[in-house]
């Protein structure tokens, strides 16, 4: 391996593991409510993927919808967190992976207890985990207008950081039919 790609892999991991280490600390509790009543628009970006979700990851969906209710926070919130989560884990609440894991990633937005998201039992649970992901979010300036791939690249930092994109639309139409169910 050439030494400026070496370099340059080394200092995104670092820059990863940074991010993690201050951003992933969070309280278990979403703090004020944000007043907003209609979802924000943003355009869709980039080429989209698409999923069919099964019960489980259905559930985990209504259950990211029903934590960023619960924290006050308006749809677009929930569109980012499912987004996120579609990248992250495809929706699926996963355990310790073994020697597929990455690091110590687990649960549906894959936090690491290492960084400072919680225990593993607290970032298994999707309203704790969903609570967690958007206290990092609402730290983040203008996330509700900027677009959805850099607003979870910010709280994430990930080495993929326009991964989240291509989740938009089906974030945004999973939202749509079960914000007000």
């Amino acid at each position: 391996m050439n030494t400026i790609f070496r370099k340059s892999v080394l200092g995104i991991a670092g820059l990863a593991f940074t991010g993690g280490v201050f951003a992933g600390p969070v309280a278990a509790h979403a703090a004020e409510p944000v007043n907003s009543t209609k979802p924000v628009a943003v355009s869709v970006q980039g080429a989209q993927s698409h999923i069919d979700l099964n019960d489980e990851q259905t559930a985990n969906a209504k259950a990211i919808i029903a934590a960023t209710k619960k924290a006050g926070l308006p749809e677009r919130a929930a569109v980012i967190s499912i987004a996120t989560s579609l990248q992250e884990s495809k929706l699926e609440n996963l355990g310790h992976l073994g020697d597929a894991n990455d690091h110590d990633s687990l649960g549906l937005f894959q936090q690491r207890p290492s960084s400072g998201w919680g225990t593993p039992e607290q970032i298994t649970n999707p309203e704790y985990a969903t609570l967690a992901f958007e206290k990092g979010l609402k730290q983040v300036d203008g996330w509700e207008t900027m677009p959805l791939t850099e607003a979870a690249q910010t709280v994430q930092v990930s080495a993929y950081p326009d991964a989240y994109a291509q989740w938009e639309q089906q974030a945004t139409d999973i939202v749509h039919q079960h914000w007000n169910s």
